[in-house]
């Protein structure tokens, strides 16, 4: 059943807990069992699952995200923030945004890195980060706030909310790529900007430059982002060795940096996609994750992923 008032329709009525109609003489929740203090909503938002030795993402389903939470995957986070650096030429976005935005929007924050930074390089911007965990620092500027969110499920914004929107590394916690692209394009101001930066999961070597595959992955990437009703689609293509072996000194640099994500990033992407949808045993999700770091301290293997 719908209610409506004038032009405006609603969902379903919602259902009261049999527990509150219990004694209708007490005004307090106390009485209901329900807990309403905030240390019950910290409490719940702090919940994690721990499994293979990690700790991971539980408050909006165990299943939303498979990458860890705990302080060796924001190591690796923090280190991953500095290698994008060197990848984009020290610039922490390539969208030719205004001087002088007034709301930034992260989607995925992680551990808050960029927030900060770009509020720090925007401090007339209200800058807003999202995940789905609370593992931010809480010490902070002023002009940041975070938030606990699913960027997966309906926004809360209103439209033509954000000057620039923010999102990185989160493909492997997103199913539905036009929701959340719709949401994005819904909640962006008419002349704001979408930056969206994801890693192909694919090596390549330069001794036999074919990828096919990849070339099909980025248009029907840009075909999502323009269903979804952004125009002016620009694709910028950047590299990441894994290892030290590249002659150019800031590919060098980035494969260094890289080299000290390998054991942390191996086990990060893999151990629970491994274990809980492929059904390898801990011991052999373990010997994979390994053998990947192995190769990549490997000098004899020059390989690179694609941003």
């Amino acid at each position: 059943m719908s209610a409506t008032n004038g032009n405006e329709k609603y969902a379903c009525d919602i259902e009261v807990d049999p527990a509150v109609l219990l004694d209708v003489g007490e005004y307090s929740y106390d009485s209901t069992g329900i807990d309403t203090s905030t240390e019950s909503l910290s409490s719940s938002v702090n919940q994690y699952i721990f499994e293979n030795g990690r700790r991971y993402h539980a408050y909006f389903g165990a299943d939303r995200n498979p990458m860890p939470t705990d302080e060796k995957e924001q190591d690796r986070l923090d280190m991953h923030h500095e290698i994008m650096l060197e990848m984009l030429d020290g610039k922490l976005h390539l969208a030719p945004i205004n001087q002088n935005p007034e709301r930034i929007l992260d989607v995925g924050t992680g551990t808050g890195i960029w927030a900060v930074d770009c509020a720090a390089l925007y401090p007339s911007a209200e800058m807003i980060g999202t995940d789905l965990s609370p593992i931010q620092p809480s010490w902070i500027p002023h002009n940041v706030t975070f938030e606990v969110d699913d960027a997966a499920r309906d926004w809360t914004r209103p439209d033509n909310y954000f000057e620039f929107i923010h999102i990185r590394n989160i493909s492997q916690g997103i199913e539905d790529w036009d929701q959340l692209l719709g949401e994005a394009y819904r909640c962006t101001k008419p002349s704001g900007y979408l930056e969206l930066a994801e890693l192909e999961m694919k090596l390549y070597s330069d001794d036999n430059t074919m990828a096919p595959a990849f070339n099909k992955w980025i248009q029907l990437l840009k075909d999502a982002i323009e269903n979804a009703g952004f125009v002016d689609v620009n694709v910028v293509t950047a590299k990441q060795p894994f290892g030290p072996w590249a002659k150019d000194e800031r590919m060098k640099r980035i494969g260094s940096m890289v080299i000290l994500t390998a054991e942390a990033g191996a086990e990060g992407y893999g151990m629970a996609v491994f274990t809980r949808f492929l059904g390898l045993s801990v011991e052999d999700a373990k010997k994979v994750c390994d053998d990947a770091v192995h190769d990549i301290r490997n000098k004899n293997y020059h390989v690179y992923s694609l941003l």
